[in-house]
């Protein structure tokens, strides 16, 4: 009886906290709910689509890509086993690379045919760019409700988000690793859902290459917080499983109504960019090292680029 009695108090806890906080931030509340509910409605008449059309190699590329994701950041794990640590200016710089690989890969992989796309179905330029910012805006929405209501600890900057204190440290980690990956494996998602190569393919190929130095870098950080060498591995592989989880939702959301996939594309790119410039920067630019890091960005950036012209 008292472990029932102890085991209903949590829950009820955990709705005051989250009520109370919600109070609190109100508009990020609200523009989290909005932005959940449009997404479950487009997720819903999508996947109704994606279940009853002849067109089911779309998922199947969507989910490849995701995997492809997952694979890079185990990768980029496997590295501690032989590796005690790497100078923190290499690993901001890696990290910058990766930021700039992620900025471009919003451009060029997501705006841009997103642009094009609702150019073509709404018959004007000014409605295209709309709805698209639209999506963007609804990416924004979504990863600035879930980072404000998420549990989630940082490695420099520690435990933040309502209730935080409930958790095991070690899923405080897995939370953060989880409002990085989900937007990345979105975006893999979307770009597919149209079955168009052009697009997935360069996307696929840069997330998987900068997931390598996340991989690493989660795996250090974990051991840097104390964890044990397989539990880091194996924390740093798990959150990989996002990107394929991610990948399925995007796909679904961008599969249903013609001007579903430019929403869903700046929905992810809205959602990347935030990612981006809330959490990946500032960590590159938090130890003295904002130069390399910088450079690290403009060398993914290029990269992207010329992936996606000779790919795209």
């Amino acid at each position: 009886m008292n472990k029932d009695l102890a085991s209903a108090v949590p829950s009820s806890s955990w709705f005051t906290v989250l009520s109370g906080h919600a109070r609190n931030h109100v508009l990020t509340a609200l523009g989290l709910g909005i932005a959940t509910l449009a997404t479950l409605v487009l997720l819903a008449q999508s996947l109704t689509w994606v279940l009853t059309g002849e067109e089911a190699i779309n998922p199947r590329y969507a989910l490849l890509g995701g995997m492809a994701g997952f694979t890079a950041t185990t990768l980029g794990a496997v590295p501690i086993l032989v590796l005690r640590g790497i100078p923190q200016q290499l690993e901001d710089s890696l990290l910058g690379m990766a930021a700039g690989m992620m900025l471009a890969a919003s451009a060029f992989s997501l705006l841009l045919p997103g642009l094009d796309a609702g150019t073509e179905i709404l018959g004007d330029k000014l409605a295209g760019a709309g709805i698209v910012v639209f999506g963007m805006a609804l990416g924004v929405l979504l990863m600035l409700g879930l980072d404000e209501f998420t549990p989630h600890e940082h490695d420099k900057t520690g435990p933040c988000g309502p209730g935080h204190e409930r958790c095991a440290r070690i899923w405080l980690f897995v939370l953060a690793i989880a409002l990085h990956n989900l937007p990345e494996g979105m975006a893999i998602g979307v770009s597919f859902s149209q079955g168009d190569l052009t697009v997935g393919l360069p996307l696929t190929i840069a997330i998987a290459l900068q997931d390598i130095p996340e991989g690493l870098a989660v795996a250090l950080a974990l051991r840097g917080a104390g964890f044990s060498l397989i539990t880091a591995i194996l924390v740093a592989a798990g959150s990989g499983l996002l990107e394929p989880l991610g990948a399925l939702l995007g796909v679904g959301l961008s599969s249903g109504l013609a001007v579903a996939y430019p929403i869903g594309l700046g929905l992810a790119a809205g959602a990347m960019i935030f990612v981006v410039s809330h959490e990946v920067i500032p960590e590159t630019h938090r130890n003295g090292h904002q130069t390399p890091a910088t450079l690290g960005l403009m060398v993914g950036f290029a990269l992207m680029m010329v992936l996606d012209t000779t790919l795209g």
